[in-house]
């Protein structure tokens, strides 16, 4: 019979020799959620290592969780079932995910039957092979609407390369491979999921981040969770990215810049007003130029006190900040059945 410090090291070195998590985030997607978990288990039939898969249930108000937890507990597969306490969104979803994740490698998927797990065993030899850090989805024959869903896709990915710095394809496929001790690195927050190459590339090079054509389905269940209302959100959340990859550690500089830049405009149009005040002898004082120059001179002076707050709130609240932006309820993995 095994003590508690030989049960404890057998566990640990269980989790040492998980090759593979396959983190997958679902809502309200209870058509889907039976056949998405067959078709992961036949894909990784061939695979030749130990994996487990995370289903994240972020909230879901159909059947989706009654549907998943049937397959707690079958024979061949490690299954674990992240349930969230309300909706949090697929970001989120992700997050709770990759923090579940004991494999040395993490792939994440959707849920919606769209993705092809089939992709995954020839990903993870891509990334090895390549020696990547992180390896993204490229759905090069995408089975979704022009209008609605490839065009505005093909806007925001051109935006964020050229923002970034960050070349790929696809941007918005969630079919990707990671090193785990990598994307635990990351802090994935808001509707960030879109730029997780942009973050990744702030802790590795970009050189390690590659992409590859994936298989792409059209949806067989169930509606779209996006419309044509998300491209506004990605241009939101692409400034935010734009500012946190350049300013998150100096935040005063990009508000410190504008103030100054404000500053020296302001500057020389009231020297110009003391200048035709004081040498031509003109009368200024119902001169709409004095008002702007104020104006300016008042907005650059609180724009460099805003930059010099927003310094001393990076340096001591988000740098240590390890809070999470979800809430479990509660986790099954298999030992309560």
């Amino acid at each position: 019979m095994q003590t508690t410090s030989e049960s404890l090291q057998s566990a640990n070195d269980l989790i040492q020799s998980l090759e593979l998590s396959l983190v997958v985030p679902v809502f309200n997607e209870e058509e889907s959620v039976g056949p998405l978990v067959e078709r992961i288990c036949d894909a990784m039939l061939a695979y030749p290592s130990r994996w487990e898969l995370i289903l994240v249930d972020d909230g879901s108000t159909d059947a989706t969780l009654v549907n998943a937890r049937k397959y707690v507990g079958r024979e061949g597969l490690t299954l674990r079932i992240v349930e969230l306490q309300r909706n949090f969104g697929q970001t989120a979803a992700m997050q709770a995910g990759i923090d579940t994740a004991q494999g040395r490698l993490i792939a994440t998927m959707d849920g919606d039957l769209q993705n092809d797990p089939k992709d995954i065993p020839s990903m993870v030899s891509e990334l090895e092979r390549r020696e990547l850090d992180l390896l993204v989805g490229w759905r090069k024959n995408r089975k979704d609407g022009l209008l609605l869903r490839k065009i505005p896709s093909w806007c925001a990915n051109y935006l964020i390369g050229r923002i970034t710095g960050v070349k790929l394809h696809d941007y918005g496929c969630s079919l990707k491979i990671y090193r785990a001790s990598i994307i635990k690195q990351v802090k994935l927050m808001g509707e960030m999921h879109r730029f997780i190459p942009a973050w990744v590339a702030g802790v590795v090079p970009s050189s390690r981040i590659g992409e590859m054509a994936v298989t792409h389905h059209a949806r067989q269940h169930g509606q779209s969770k996006y419309g044509i209302s998300r491209t506004f959100r990605v241009i939101l959340d692409l400034l935010s990215v734009m500012f946190f990859m350049r300013y998150k550690a100096r935040p005063g500089h990009f508000f410190g810049s504008l103030g100054l830049g404000l500053g020296a405009i302001a500057g020389l149009i009231l020297l110009y007003l003391f200048f035709d005040k004081f040498i031509m002898g003109n009368d200024i004082g119902t001169r709409p130029m004095l008002m702007v120059g104020v104006v300016l001179l008042l907005s650059s002076v609180q724009l460099i006190t805003t930059g010099i707050l927003a310094e001393m709130i990076a340096r001591t609240y988000y740098r240590d900040d390890a809070s999470p932006n979800y809430i479990v309820r509660q986790i099954f993995d298999g030992s309560d059945v």
